[in-house]
Order: C-alpha cells, then structure tokens, then sequence
C-alpha cells in the first residue's frame, strides 16, 4: 500500500475530502472513549499501511508531501537535520531515502497543501502518542505544542 506515497496529489484530494466529510461532526469527536477508540483503529490499520505511520497524534501529512516525518531515524519535525547524502539518502541508514528529501518532492505535486511544507512545525507533543490525529485535530489538541516552545 505505500505505493499510494507516490500519489501525493490523490492523497491530498482525500485528505481534504474527508476533512470536510468529519467536519459537520466535529460536536463527536471527543478524546476517550469508543469514538476514539474506533478511529484509533482506523488510523493504525489504514495510515500505517500506506505512511507507516507512528501514531503521534498530530499528522502532518498533509503539511509534509504525504510523508511522515516521524519516519525520520531522528524523529525530526522540520528537516531536513543536515545530514543528507549528497545523493538524497539518510545519513543514518544510507540504503534508505532521506524522508525530507520525500517530503519536499512529493509536496511540488500538492496544490492545496504544498506550500505548508515551508512553515516551521512546533515538536510532537508526546502526550498525543497512540490517539487520534483527526479527533486531536478537530478538539484543537493537535494545535496545541508543547511547554516550553515558543515559534
């Protein structure tokens, strides 16, 4: 299912449609409980198939070209951290693709969202581990950064 990763454009597409789909129900959408629990499950299943997703709470594939950042060996948010190989691989793993080096590609080929790939994003607020990125996303949790950082 990854392969979707090189259809960033549909992947958009579908990210925005479904958005607006669970707008008019944001007034559900609440942390805890069987709703969550559900998209959980959902989220694991589907996101971790195609994004090899990490559950962090607070996507931001829509922001980094349909390309996890957690994925990166460094977990870093904004990237790229400064240790690409001059042949766009990790400087950790060289057999792997640096996620950046991704990321920025595959947001060229996003009109509605690509040009967020230039905004710094706040760290991951750890405290959203394992729940739902599109229930933190409509309560405004997903908004919220951690203590400490100011942009």
């Amino acid at each position: 299912m990854r392969f979707l990763q090189n259809y960033p454009r549909f992947l958009e597409i579908a990210y925005d449609v479904t958005h607006n789909l669970l707008r008019p129900f944001r007034r559900w959408l609440t942390r805890g409980g069987r709703v969550e629990r559900f998209f959980v499950r959902v989220e694991k299943t589907s996101k971790g198939a195609i994004f090899n997703c990490r559950m962090c709470g607070q996507c931001v594939l829509h922001v980094t070209g349909m390309t996890c950042p957690m994925n990166c060996p460094k977990e870093m948010r904004n990237g790229p951290c400064g240790g690409v190989r001059p042949d766009g691989r990790c400087e950790i793993f060289p057999a792997k693709p640096c996620v950046w080096v991704q990321a920025w590609e595959r947001s060229q080929h996003m009109p509605l969202y690509g040009s967020q790939m230039l905004n710094v994003l706040p760290p991951v607020n750890r405290s959203l581990h394992r729940s739902s990125a599109w229930i933190n996303d409509f309560t405004g949790d997903a908004q919220k950064v951690p203590p400490g950082w100011l942009p």
